[in-house]
């Protein structure tokens, strides 16, 4: 029968835990179960485990080209990065705005490879290898520090290092700024707990200066001062009065109004970084005419959903994926909002008996915030490489989750690591499976349009890597498919008109023709570049040859006359162009295209000449309109 006595202490007890004071050992990481006391040197074991896996898994890619797609500008093209490490470089390098970023030690990293490996790009893929391999045993390290779980902490940094997800931050040299500024955001994290040990001036100077190191390697490291406040609440479990000191390492606690005041001079760099951020990316940053801030809410639930989704269920990955824009199905950013929701609710309910479900619920949600979309750069509604800092919070989640959940029923060595083996080997395998894809350009780009659909940008980037390599024919084929999802590409139209043109389709040409001139005519309405004067006028010219081709003569000379008031100088060089190049290749057709040309522009006795060449070369040949009435 409890006394008294007794019944006040559990009446304060039950008190506390509704306040949010708890001080029980309940509030402590379930560390005692973990099989970690084993062997002192089984941490540098793990270390060297994960590295060899890491390097192992993604040693293909030392094989394997530069991507036609951002690596000519970030290395292959940039002649600055190609200089090497010079001064010239290292002032352009804190300058450029280039790429949309500002990012001065991805560009000197970049010059550092050229330096060391010129263009061979075996060198730069290993060193992005490298680099992902140091930050898996670096996230490791700290969490087996700061839990004393070692095992725990091994199958997080295990399903870093292993996950699909993450094999574009790896895969792609011009990705370098990804895994570059991750290796930062974690150094910066350790220098925190040694911070955290003994508070002053010195240590907390180097977590700065780390922190600066990340965002001049990539802005997305931006919310490192929030992370700080969340690893205040655990593990590090810094704040006085929310808990005991950690057990696995014991820190100074404060008030936290202290424990934010410190972190303001971070906050006062994530704004600085932020404004140079939103500085560089004014060109790129699509206007809320064509994405209007609800749809873009709506977007940032969605996405929450699919990197989960992706994180769970790691298949139909790739390089670009189409913006729905505002097609989503309504029940998409819903179903996601809902799922956000119950796990804050199951978080905040378990805030003190399972401390990790909010930290790495958060991690996830916050870390994310700078590539949600709000502020939309590019069409692309979600990016795997923009996964990979914040499913370091899901992994978390996952594991200790797991690792409570086995212990609950019962489970022992054996099934887990059973468990735990086929799972990693599954991401693996799938990880492996993904590498392979980054081997070419085109496989890249064939690769995303076969897991996604209406994906514009795919079939635009195929298009010109297929020209690139000299099938014509295949790459025509993808220009036809990205024009008919794109009506606002005035040049894509006015190729495939032209391709049409010449292979005699001429109600498909004039289409085309017409579909470039009404994007041409939009873009210009909204302010954004389409062609410029001389391609315009090219474009009425062959519009006009297509309506003379198809015997609408007066729609043939009202696109003359446009072609004229638009750049008349550039019509009279592709005229001149056109004759040079029959002069070399003499062809029956292209005298008579060149004959109507000149017919359309007044120059009658040349046009006259063209199509005696024609008939001269074929006399068989049956000219679209009768030489009398083209002149007349």
């Amino acid at each position: 029968m409890p006394t008294k006595t007794n019944a006040k202490i559990i009446r304060r007890s039950s008190a506390e835990v509704r306040l949010g004071r708890l001080k029980t050992p309940r509030n402590q990481p379930a560390t005692s179960k973990d099989p970690q006391q084993t062997s002192a040197s089984l941490p540098l074991i793990l270390c060297f485990v994960l590295a060899v896996a890491t390097v192992a898994l993604y040693s293909p890619v030392g094989g394997y080209p530069f991507v036609k797609y951002d690596d000519p500008s970030y290395v292959l093209q940039n002649a600055h990065v190609k200089a090497g490490l010079t001064w010239d470089t290292l002032t352009w390098a804190v300058t450029a705005t280039e790429q949309s970023n500002w990012h001065p030690l991805t560009w000197l990293s970049h010059a550092l490879d050229c330096q060391l490996f010129g263009l061979d790009p075996s060198g730069h893929h290993w060193m992005n290898v490298m680099i992902h391999a140091l930050n898996v045993v670096l996230l490791f390290l700290l969490l087996w520090r700061v839990t004393a779980a070692t095992w725990k902490s091994f199958l997080v940094a295990a399903l870093f290092g292993l996950h699909p997800l993450n094999v574009e931050s790896v895969a792609w040299v011009a990705e370098r700024k990804n895994v570059l500024s991750t290796l930062f955001f974690l150094l910066a994290l350790g220098a925190y707990g040694w911070y955290a040990r003994r508070p002053e001036i010195r240590r907390y100077l180097v977590v700065a200066l780390l922190f600066v190191l990340g965002l001049a390697s990539k802005p997305m490291v931006i919310t490192l001062p929030f992370v700080l406040m969340l690893l205040d609440y655990w593990p590090l479990q810094r704040i006085k009065g929310w808990s005991e000191p950690s057990a696995a390492f014991p820190v100074p606690q404060a008030a936290p109004l202290r424990l934010f005041l410190e972190k303001l001079p971070l906050l006062a760099l994530s704004a600085g970084s932020a404004i140079l951020t939103l500085v560089a990316q004014v060109p790129s940053v699509i206007p809320t005419q064509a994405l209007p801030i609800g749809v873009r809410l709506e977007t940032a639930l969605y996405c929450y959903g699919m990197y989960l989704w992706k994180a769970l269920w790691p298949t139909h990955l790739a390089l670009i994926y189409p913006h729905p824009g505002r097609s989503l199905p309504a029940w998409q950013p819903i179903a996601s909002g809902l799922f956000i929701l119950i796990m804050l609710v199951l978080a905040w309910k378990q805030r003190f008996t399972r401390p990790y479900l909010a930290v790495g619920w958060l991690w996830y949600l916050g870390t994310l915030v700078p590539v949600i979309g709000i502020v939309q750069v590019g069409m692309q509604v979600i990016a795997d490489r923009y996964a990979y800092i914040p499913l370091i919070g899901i992994f978390v989640v996952v594991i200790w989750a797991a690792s409570a959940l086995a212990d609950r029923l019962g489970f022992g060595l054996v099934p887990r690591a059973a468990t735990a083996a086929l799972i990693l080997a599954a991401l693996a395998f799938t990880t492996w499976r993904q590498i392979g894809y980054w081997q070419t350009t085109i496989d890249l780009w064939t690769h995303a349009l076969q897991v996604t659909e209406a994906n514009t940008m795919a079939e635009n980037y195929l298009a010109n890597n297929l020209f690139e390599s000299g099938r014509y024919e295949e790459g025509m084929r993808h220009l036809r498919n990205y024009a008919s999802l794109e009506p606002l590409d005035p040049m894509a139209h006015a190729r495939v008109a032209a391709d049409f043109q010449d292979h005699g389709q001429l109600p498909e040409a004039i289409r085309e023709f017409e579909a470039a001139i009404r994007a041409d005519s939009t873009l210009g309405r909204y302010g954004f570049p389409g062609m410029n004067r001389e391609l315009l006028a090219m474009t009425y010219a062959n519009l006009g040859l297509a309506y003379a081709q198809s015997r609408d003569e007066t729609s043939a000379r009202d696109n003359a006359r446009r072609a004229l008031n638009t750049d008349e100088q550039a019509v009279a060089q592709m005229v001149n162009e056109l004759a040079k190049y029959l002069e070399a290749h003499p062809a029956a057709q292209g005298y008579v295209r060149l004959g109507l040309l000149l017919s359309q522009f007044g120059h009658k006795a040349e046009a006259q000449q063209a199509f005696e060449k024609a008939q001269r070369l074929d006399p068989r040949i049956v000219l679209p309109l009768t030489t009398e009435t083209v002149l007349h």
